[in-house]
């Protein structure tokens, strides 16, 4: 199992097709003021092309996403890229990080260097992490994948990460959306090397009915929200393929599907939408499914669930692994449970209720999220 020194590299004729495509791509008409309620704004999609097209800095963006350290390896014939900053700490302490979908591992940048080196930002340097962000199978440069992977088979092959070849005897990790998920799953079937998990989206659950009137109220709420919100999720767990066939060729159409769940499920309260993501931001992120061409296996990534069983857990089953979980009340599309409803499927030893913030926590309050991780990791690192 060897390890490859990676870095992006966009060849200027790769970068001219995109921007060929985009020069070409149509922009069919909308209802009219139908803003984002019938998808991507139509507005803001046709800026956001005159802003991709005119003032987008694309060797910055390269040089943004080679800023750290990464690497490819092959682990059970899965091809996995990841990103691992050492930290400023003596010893070691490993923090797994995964993202989810329509992310990616550039979710994360702008906690790296506080979680890896605080004392740059007037921490301590015991607080600091060794920080390992891999692509999830099928994600950005994790690939290409030649057979499903799914979420548990992707815990599996991330405890082999840190484990095998990364050499850690026992780490921390943490996850949201699908790397909610992966994290779940770690703590469930791999807790001899696992020392804790934080979760900015428990998703297990347990099979029983309310236990009590806010649990009730949660489901109703988040019942609501998945008919609202989730018409892409049953599309990409049951023909993923049909959506590929659309979005071949077409990195501005593909650019709308991903950039609307941003919109979407964001905590938008408070800030306008461009305060919380920049166009730098969003452009950079799809980039990491267009160039790679990663979009198609992102999509086939929701079969996955189906392989698993759910998330529903089998009766008496737990995840006994010591549990925090950082409660963002903006998250739209998957409102957090209340504590006691966590507590049926989880081992809840850290429990925040964040002031604000949605579904992607480390993107839109990273101070809150490094904050919350030092304190749990305090108490629980191994």
């Amino acid at each position: 199992m060897s390890i490859t020194p990676f870095q992006v590299d966009w060849p200027a004729d790769a970068r001219a097709k995109v921007m060929a495509d985009l020069q070409r791509a149509e922009l069919p008409p909308a209802p009219p003021h139908s803003g984002w309620d019938y998808g991507c704004d139509a507005d803001y999609l046709a800026e956001l092309r005159r802003y991709w097209l005119e003032d987008f800095d694309w060797d910055a963006a390269q040089a943004t996403l080679n800023r750290y350290p990464q690497y490819r390896t092959r682990i059970d014939g899965v091809d996995i890229h990841y990103v691992h900053v050492r930290g400023e700490r003596a010893t070691s302490r490993p923090l797994l990080l995964t993202h989810g979908w329509p992310g990616s591992h550039f979710e994360f940048w702008d906690v790296v260097e506080p979680l890896a080196f605080p004392s740059r930002f007037g921490g301590k340097a015991e607080d600091a992490f060794d920080l390992v962000i891999p692509s999830l199978p099928g994600f950005g440069y994790s690939g290409p994948l030649h057979h499903l992977v799914s979420q548990r088979e992707t815990a599996a092959l991330w405890n082999r990460l840190m484990t095998d070849i990364l050499g850690y005897p026992a780490y921390l990790a943490q996850g949201g959306d699908w790397g909610g998920i992966v994290t779940s799953w770690l703590g469930l079937d791999h807790k001899r090397s696992l020392t804790a998990i934080h979760l900015n989206m428990a998703p297990f659950q347990a099979p029983l009915p309310p236990q009590n009137d806010a649990e009730a109220a949660w489901m109703q709420a988040s019942g609501a929200a998945q008919k609202r919100l989730s018409g892409y999720s049953h599309l990409q767990m049951t023909k993923p393929q049909s959506l590929v066939w659309m979005a071949a060729g077409n990195p501005l159409g593909q650019a709308a599907w991903i950039i609307e769940r941003f919109h979407d499920w964001a905590d938008l309260r408070h800030r306008a939408f461009e305060d919380v993501f920049s166009k730098d931001f969003l452009i950079t992120n799809a980039l990491l499914y267009i160039m790679p061409g990663s979009f198609p296996s992102a999509a086939w990534y929701y079969l996955g669930i189906a392989k698993d069983g759910g998330v529903v857990l089998p009766p008496g089953t737990r995840c006994e692994t010591p549990t925090a979980v950082a409660a963002f009340p903006g998250d739209t599309l998957l409102p957090v449970a209340p504590r006691s409803r966590a507590e049926l499927a989880y081992n809840i030893t850290h429990w925040t209720d964040m002031p604000s913030g949605g579904h992607f926590a480390a993107s839109e309050e990273p101070a809150l999220f490094v904050d919350d991780i030092r304190k749990w990791a305090r108490v629980c690192s191994p």
